[in-house]
């Protein structure tokens, strides 16, 4: 039997670099937008966050991975917002091109920084973030006039942008605000977490941010509740590898149960939930 409180920080330790994430994508896909794109952020906010704590401090290296992360989001706003291109497909490039440029940066930094020491961050504090952007996500998207215009944008956006709302404006900021929401996420695994980094550490997590949002009908209420689920399931999964003695295939095996609990999840939810109506659909002002 596996001890009750190791599981519940196993759990609170896994669902946080998630429910940040999803956080920021919540309110990236209320504005009609769908970045697929989280996970290429996320990778991109740990390596500038392990490289900023190590040569200037931890503060910087927070900055450095909402900084990293946003650089990606101008690229996929200006392709997808901007050109209307379509947004699964440049949220796909953004993660290849956030793949290749960090283990390409790793390898020609992994010497330097070996010499540099990272100052350690609570994962507490982090994990207090993430409730805090919930509850902030819950309380904008319900009560304030942006956040209601902002759910009037992912619901539609010709009705919004006849009220005068600007279309365009509202989901470049919701992209901006996902993207340091999955800077933060990165920089958890790689100062908080754990002190350093290593190629694709983020092991598919941004998808399961994804995941979580639609497992959460696209409320905070939800995303909280789905974020901690699967929290739990990799962390059965992997309290179960480190006392069950499991190698070989089975250790494997192992690995990818979260992920299909995911598809799991998802299969039974997604098609019961109403997702915002102009959900990845690119605007054109006529």
């Amino acid at each position: 039997m596996l001890p009750g409180h190791d599981i519940a920080l196993a759990t609170l330790l896994f669902a946080t670099p998630l429910l940040v994430a999803a956080a920021g994508e919540l309110v990236v896909e209320r504005a009609g937008v769908v970045n697929i794109g989280v996970e290429g952020m996320m990778l991109a906010g740990a390596l500038a966050a392990w490289v900023g704590n190590g040569y200037f401090g931890p503060a910087w290296g927070l900055v450095g991975s909402v900084l990293a992360a946003a650089l990606l989001a101008t690229v996929f706003a200006a392709a997808a917002i901007g050109f209307g291109a379509d947004q699964i497909v440049t949220g796909t490039g953004i993660n290849l091109l956030a793949l290749g440029a960090t283990a390409l940066a790793y390898k020609r930094l992994d010497g330097p920084m070996a010499e540099k020491t990272i100052t350690a961050i609570s994962p507490a504090c982090m994990a207090w973030v993430a409730l805090a952007m919930l509850a902030g996500a819950w309380a904008y998207l319900r009560y304030a006039r942006g956040g209601l215009e902002l759910v009037a944008v992912g619901e539609s956006p010709e009705a919004a942008d006849a009220a005068g709302v600007g279309v365009r404006r509202r989901r470049v900021g919701a992209i901006l605000f996902g993207a340091a929401c999955a800077g933060l996420a990165g920089a958890y695994l790689s100062t908080m977490r754990v002190q350093g980094f290593v190629e694709n550490m983020t092991e598919g997590q941004g998808f399961l941010a994804l995941a979580i949002v639609i497992f959460g009908r696209w409320h905070a209420g939800g995303v909280l509740a789905a974020g901690l689920f699967f929290g739990l399931v990799r962390a059965l999964a992997n309290l179960l590898e480190t006392h069950s003695g499991f190698a070989g295939p089975s250790l494997q095996l192992l690995k990818i149960v979260p992920y299909a609990v995911s598809l799991l999840a998802l299969a039974g939810v997604a098609g019961r939930s109403r997702a915002p109506a102009a959900l990845g659909r690119a605007y054109e002002r006529g």
